[in-house]
């Protein structure tokens, strides 16, 4: 490895390390507070209070009623709740069977909305996007019919970056009297999540995208919205997620939560100039080379490319054997490399498609990093588009 003494970690996007402060805040949960929320001796109330103290900070976050915040075991359990949930109350109340969302969400969401519409009869439309993987609020307006009952928009894509005009798409759902559903899961610590700007009515959240533990998410259910449990069992999350709660992780979403919301600014800012340093340097230095997803509204963090000639998973590995650690869009299913959905949603040709690469930036970046990999990368393009 040619950079031994530093990796360089530019797949914030995927995970992300756990904040030395949210551990010191989840210690005392594993043996000193240890207790079931349900119990009500002394030790089980220590538990409880955590509890009550992490939904109200993520309450305040969310500038929400604590009521209406849902711990879960991670983000996709959270989208499959919301969807899950409203279609099958909405199926129970005879309101209708059509669901909108886009082609560009994440599996969390489409698989579960072409499961809705495999095994339980709902119709899905899957709105176009443009070619930054933007969706235009009045192609959602066009496609809502008389029996649509959720609308489905991801607030940020997790390959590319694009940030959607939720409030826009809130506004026309709104006067259509429909429910907005959001997978905000790579927007948390770095966009704001004000639920009533965002105009949504159900949002996921997963803490170890931003500096909180894995195995824990949130999910935002606006008072007033349907929803059915996917669990049965105890009265754990006023229903709606049965089992014992898992206090610690969900004190360190809390806190994880809270630090990256008073950062949010600064750290944005910090990253994002080191983001356009990056741009600008692999247009400078690579030929035949675009940016994928919107110019300019995207994530802070996050450049995506797609490189003609090479394949994204051989250029990965490249890249790893020099310390320096991405991730692709493409993916070798068959013995050949096949583009993402996300890329192909966007009208990439195949042929950049397969050569895509995604570098998102954090906490642990530095500007060495970005003239290290600037000083890597192209050497390695070169010698693929050799081979």
């Amino acid at each position: 490895m040619a950079h031994a003494q530093r990796r360089i970690y530019l797949d914030h996007a995927a995970t992300t390390p756990v904040d030395v402060r949210v551990l010191e805040a989840m210690q005392p949960y594993w043996a000193e507070h240890f207790g079931n929320t349900s119990s009500i001796h002394s030790i089980g109330r220590e538990a409880q209070r955590g509890l009550d103290q992490a939904r109200q900070t993520v309450a305040e976050v969310l500038e929400c009623s604590p009521q209406e915040i849902v711990f879960t075991g991670c983000g996709t359990e959270s989208d499959n709740l919301a969807l899950r949930g409203s279609a099958l109350a909405a199926r129970e109340a005879k309101r209708g069977k059509h669901i909108i969302t886009l082609p560009i969400e994440h599996h969390a969401v489409s698989a579960t909305v072409e499961q809705l519409r495999d095994l339980h009869g709902f119709e899905v439309t899957f709105v176009e996007v443009d070619q930054y993987g933007m969706v235009d609020p009045a192609a959602i307006g066009r496609a809502i019919r008389p029996d649509t009952i959720l609308i489905s928009v991801m607030y940020a894509n997790n390959e590319v970056g694009t940030v959607q005009p939720l409030a826009e798409i809130g506004t026309i759902a709104r006067a259509h009297g429909l429910p907005v559903h959001t997978d905000a899961v790579q927007a948390g610590g770095q966009l704001n999540l004000n639920v009533d700007r965002l105009k949504v009515d159900l949002l996921a959240l997963s803490a170890h995208k931003f500096y909180g533990p894995k195995g824990v998410g949130v999910l935002y259910v606006r008072s007033g919205t349907e929803l059915l449990s996917a669990l049965t069992g105890g009265g754990h999350e006023r229903g709606r997620r049965p089992g014992t709660v898992n206090v610690a992780e969900i004190v360190g979403l809390a806190t994880a939560l809270k630090l990256a919301q008073e950062r949010r600014e600064s750290e944005n800012a910090r990253v994002a100039a080191l983001r356009d340093q990056l741009v600008t340097g692999v247009f400078e230095r690579i030929p035949e080379v675009q940016l994928t997803g919107h110019p300019t509204r995207r994530l802070p963090n996050s450049a995506s490319f797609a490189f003609k000639g090479v394949d994204g998973e051989t250029l990965l590995m490249a890249l790893d054997l020099e310390g320096i650690c991405v991730s692709t869009g493409s993916a070798c299913t068959t013995g050949e490399a096949e583009p993402s959905h996300v890329l192909t949603a966007l009208g990439l040709e195949r042929a950049w498609a397969i050569g895509s690469l995604r570098m998102t930036l954090g906490h642990l970046t530095k500007p060495e990093d970005i003239a290290t990999t600037l000083d890597v990368l192209p050497r390695i393009v070169e010698q693929l588009r050799n081979a």
